[in-house]
């Protein structure tokens, strides 16, 4: 397949049936940097609220300065030194942006990094124990899938070039395991992959693991306690009426990095892709969104039991959304696509305690496809660029404060 949030391949192909099937239904009735910035940086004020204001609000959303540059399907590292990586995704012409920025919580403003060696989205990024950050993969035009990987130095504010992935790929999914290797799995080139591979910071370089049960892309992966990956959903090739077609599934798969297999576990309760997965502070993971319009359950991953069980729903049925656990143990879902609202500045906390979602403060935009949400050392969320309409990629960002 040609052509997530966070991202163009599986995810922007998606988003063109979304945005006609929207359509046909509106006519009819309604994917750290120390202080100081290398390379001469320039910064982003435009409508800044620094962070303290933010600080006032209790559950709500506030405005903080604009990205650089508008961007969708990029990705969000959090930093070392408490500053935010931004880099790649989509710019307002749907082109693949090699720049990249950061973001600094004290200032509540971006300023410009340098550059990536490639321009690409649907790329992953994972912040290594030596500080760097692990960029691979991607797409540069929708068609063309990336091997190649570079790392972000921090300290003097660039990227250089690392080994290749052994197999090109976008859409995939990069996990920090316990032993400081990274794995990638799955995602899309010509065809849906399931192969994986590991990546050694010591060496630079890949290698193969096992391959995946299923190939897929659009899935999570979600490091457990126990050392092992969950790799739940996403998009598969299933064969319906003898035909081969791309759909949702339910099934998982877990990896064990000791042997380098991945087996089968339960499947979840609802077929679904570019849902989220949330690592719980009792070790359970809770699987929100995506799959469907309609879709508001939701269910939780036991990895003591190998099953996925319904949980209370969503408030709001949204795909392409975000989650991050705050450090309430709450989770915040926010933003998405819905085929009666299209983007959503709508969001809500599930309470683990209790096993329920309510309602919170709604965003300043509505935002979905490739936006990005990153906790911050200051405990707010830091919401930045995605699409209002899944053409016009956003500049702006915004705060979250329970």
């Amino acid at each position: 397949m040609s052509n997530r949030v966070c991202s163009a391949s599986v995810r922007l192909t998606l988003v063109s049936v979304f945005l006609a099937i929207a359509a046909a239904v509106a006519c009819s009735s309604g994917r750290g940097f120390p202080s100081g910035t290398a390379g001469g940086a320039t910064s982003s004020t435009a409508g800044a609220t620094g962070a303290a204001d933010a600080g006032t609000l209790e559950g709500g959303f506030v405005p903080t300065g604009s990205m650089t540059i508008a961007r969708y399907d990029h990705t969000a590292t959090l930093l070392g030194n408490g500053m935010v990586l931004i880099a790649g995704g989509g710019d307002e012409n749907s082109m693949p942006l090699a720049s990249a920025e950061l973001y600094d919580p004290v200032a509540g403003t971006f300023t410009v990094t340098g550059n990536m060696m490639a321009a690409r989205w649907t790329h992953t990024a994972t912040l290594l124990p030596n500080g760097k950050v692990l960029i691979t993969g991607g797409t540069p035009d929708d068609v063309i899938a990336l091997a190649s990987a570079e790392l972000y130095d921090p300290v003097v504010g660039t990227f250089t070039v690392t080994g290749n992935m052994t197999v090109a790929r976008y859409g995939h999914t990069a996990t920090l395991l316990d032993n400081e290797k990274v794995l990638i799995a799955g995602g899309d080139a010509a065809d849906l992959l399931a192969s994986a591979e590991l990546y050694d910071p010591v060496a630079g370089t890949f290698t193969a693991t096992g391959n995946m049960v299923m190939a897929t892309a659009g899935h999570t992966a979600t490091l457990l306690p126990n050392g092992r990956v969950l790799i739940a959903g996403g998009d598969g090739n299933v064969f319906i009426a003898g035909q081969n077609t791309i759909t949702p599934l339910a099934s998982a798969e877990l990896y064990d990095p000791v042997v380098g297999t991945f087996t089968v576990t339960g499947n979840m309760t609802v077929a679904r892709e570019f849902h989220t997965a949330t690592l719980l502070e009792d070790g359970t993971v809770l699987i929100a969104g995506g799959g469907a319009y309609e879709n508001k359950m939701a269910e939780l991953y036991h990895p003591s039991a190998g099953t996925f069980v319904a949980t209370g729903g969503m408030t709001v049925a949204r795909d392409f959304p975000t989650a991050t656990l705050l450090p309430s143990g709450k989770v915040l879902i926010a933003s998405g696509w819905n085929m009666g609202n299209r983007a959503l500045a709508s969001a809500e906390l599930y309470d683990p305690s209790a096993g329920t979602f309510v309602a919170t403060g709604s965003m300043t935009v509505p935002r979905w496809d490739g936006q990005t949400a990153t906790l911050l050392p200051t405990e707010m969320v830091l919401i930045a660029g995605g699409t209002s309409d899944g053409f016009t990629s956003l500049a702006s960002a915004e705060l979250y404060n329970q």
